[in-house]
């Protein structure tokens, strides 16, 4: 079954999502924020709690993009040590505050890699000892204390496993349909449903309803930032990826997950564990022996959401290199599928694992950054290509970038161009 985005996610508390005419002798607003996605609303609080007049415009009813297609993981976990994993950590502490003052459902239940191989109980060894040495608070766990923390482990096998209380659980569809009417209940933001923006010029956006105006404009639009200013993604090289994700209905009685599980193959795709001495020969064995999981870029990692649904993936398709912005397939790929289902079940147990809803979501990714952003011309900003990083870093990010743009003091700044060729995933 192929999962409705317009009809499952939870109604927002006190947002209208019908579309108005723009008013065009209204107000100036201080800010014009376009788009209401993960990266959008969190531009859109940082301005908002520094008194500014903000308005959020968005082209649908609710956003639909990878906002909503994902996870919901707020991951440090996988951030490269030191900066980059420090402006995830300050993020995550944005976040944390936003969702308890807000009341939309959140679980700090931390996260869990486990190894069922003696290489991946190696690699986390090395993870381990290079980031306890840097400061930050992980734990160890033998096999034993692993299945205690989580029911949700396959003991079958089981080496160890690695701990971080930092992760956090949501549900993407209940945050981007509630958070809007936090920021406008609190902070006074204004939103714009039904509104497609179709140019900028300076302070002034035209929409399908009327133009509004603004001291200055931000692009938060993600992949269809290409409609607006197709040439600077063009000439950043910046391009898509393409990932499928499933859905299992609720578990039974009270069967809760704990934390966010992931297995052995996460290793091989986040940045955090890039400078681990043994990784290669992770890599080697995985080549070897699954070649289709690099084929399809899959690593398995599962999280359970407010209503008791496990969320479950993923894959990573890119188009070929002589057409890299070239359109993405709308079609699922059933072997794919499968080969997260298999895996799964070598790592993790559970109630109930069969299958109710399935999907694909595209992101944009810069080649050799973690995000990009610029002004594509005077009084509009861009920022967009944070890759599968949105949910993790988009306070974090957004605070920075607000703050780089209006001038202030930052501390601890983590840049784009801080990134390694091959940024985060999830």
């Amino acid at each position: 079954m192929t999962l409705d985005l317009t009809t499952t996610m939870p109604s927002a508390d006190h947002t209208d999502f019908s579309p108005k005419s723009a008013d065009t002798s209204g107000p100036t607003f201080d800010d014009i924020v376009v788009g209401a996605g993960v990266i959008g609303l969190a531009h859109a609080y940082a301005l908002a709690r520094r008194g500014r007049k903000v308005l959020v415009i968005e082209r649908h009813a609710r956003a639909l993009g990878a906002s909503v297609r994902n996870f919901g993981m707020i991951w440090p976990i996988g951030q490269t040590l030191g900066t980059n994993m420090n402006l995830a950590l300050d993020s995550r502490q944005i976040w944390a505050g936003v969702l308890e003052r807000s009341g939309i459902w959140h679980h700090q239940g931390g996260s869990l890699h486990v190894a069922h191989h003696d290489d991946e109980a190696q690699v986390l060894r090395e993870f381990y000892e290079l980031a306890t040495q840097a400061g930050y608070e992980l734990e160890l766990l033998d096999a034993r204390a692993t299945t205690a923390c989580s029911r949700a482990v396959n003991p079958e096998g089981l080496k160890l496993s690695l701990y971080s209380r930092h992760e956090i659980a949501v549900d993407p569809r209940e945050v981007i349909a509630k958070l809007p009417g936090y920021l406008r209940a609190h902070y006074g933001v204004r939103f714009e449903y039904g509104q497609m923006v179709r140019s900028i010029d300076g302070q002034k956006v035209k929409t399908s309803a009327g133009q509004w105006s603004a001291r200055r404009v931000w692009l938060c639009t993600g992949d269809e930032t290409q409609i607006l200013y197709p040439e600077i993604l063009t000439r950043q090289g910046m391009f898509p990826c393409k990932l499928q994700m499933l859905r299992t209905a609720a578990q039974t009685g009270d069967w809760k997950i704990g934390p966010h599980l992931a297995g052995g193959l996460t290793l091989r795709h986040y940045t955090s564990f890039a400078a681990c001495p043994t990784l290669a020969e992770l890599k080697a064995r995985v080549a070897r022996e699954m070649p289709l999981m690099d084929h399809f870029g899959i690593h398995v990692m599962a999280s359970q959401n407010g209503r008791g649904e496990l969320t479950i993936g993923d894959s990573h398709e890119y188009n070929p290199p002589e057409e890299p912005f070239g359109t993405v397939s709308p079609f699922n790929t059933r072997q794919i599928d499968d080969l997260i289902m298999s895996y799964l079940k070598t790592i993790m147990v559970a109630p109930d694992l069969e299958i109710a809803e399935r999907w694909f979501g595209v992101y944009l990714k810069h080649p050799g950054k973690l995000w990009f952003e610029a002004a594509a011309e005077p009084h509009v900003e861009i920022l967009t290509g944070i890759g599968g990083n949105g949910m993790t870093l988009s306070m974090g990010v957004s605070e920075q970038h607000v703050a780089r743009v209006l001038g202030e003091a930052i501390t601890q700044d983590a840049t784009p161009a801080d990134a390694s060729t091959k940024p985060a995933l999830v």
